[in-house]
């Protein structure tokens, strides 16, 4: 049985900014790679103890991220796999929340997205697709996957799971065995993390 630990990237330039990422490319700010070093030396001996491969989406946020976490754990090369890639924010991207409202009144107040946005149907089928490989590459063992905070939302929706907002370098952990794939809790490597990403916004579908 696999065990993956699905965590949000740490902090990136545009996190700090508040400004929609989607599919663009922005790197890590230095506080984020600060952060992504602190959390990975915190948890080496408790909840990476058993992380022997780091998986990433193919995005510079999450690719750093993964990067300096598995050179503090000395694990090994990154492998990169855009399934795991945040949600295509369309229009949005690379706009903040006060924007978005200015451009398109009332959008956020009523899930409106915007033309090129990736539904929640295909952004579930890609990301369990891609943990279905991992899977089939990596039959046990635990595997941290470091992805977005869409692809999260995405994964507790459809197990049905309550939703709740997750700050940097937190996240799910999910199960697959035999094929199929399970969620099974929350995962917190940084309990700080939270309060510093509870930036209001209507929609349940924040990157």
């Amino acid at each position: 049985m696999l065990n993956l630990l699905v965590v949000r990237h740490a902090q990136s330039v545009w996190n700090a900014a508040g400004r929609w990422q989607g599919h663009a490319d922005p790197p890590l700010s230095t506080e984020g790679a600060v952060q992504a070093r602190a959390v990975a030396e915190r948890n080496s001996g408790g909840s990476l103890a058993d992380v022997r491969s780091i998986v990433s989406s193919d995005l510079k946020r999450a690719r750093q991220t993964a990067e300096i976490i598995a050179e503090t754990l000395k694990v090994g090369s990154v492998t990169c796999d855009e399934g795991w890639r945040e949600r295509d924010v369309g229009e949005w991207q690379g706009l903040t929340s006060e924007e978005i409202e200015r451009d398109y009144p009332g959008a956020l107040a009523t899930n409106n997205y915007p033309p090129a946005w990736e539904s929640h149907e295909s952004l579930t089928a890609r990301v369990l697709q891609a943990a279905a490989r991992l899977g089939d590459s990596v039959p046990n063992g635990v595997v941290l996957v470091v992805s977005h905070a869409g692809v999260i939302y995405a994964l507790e929706r459809h197990f049905d799971a309550g939703f709740a907002r997750t700050g940097n370098l937190n996240g799910c952990r999910l199960l697959v065995k035999s094929g199929e794939v399970s969620l099974h809790g929350r995962v917190t490597l940084d309990a700080d993390a939270d309060a510093d990403n509870r930036r209001p916004a209507a929609t349940t579908q924040r990157q």
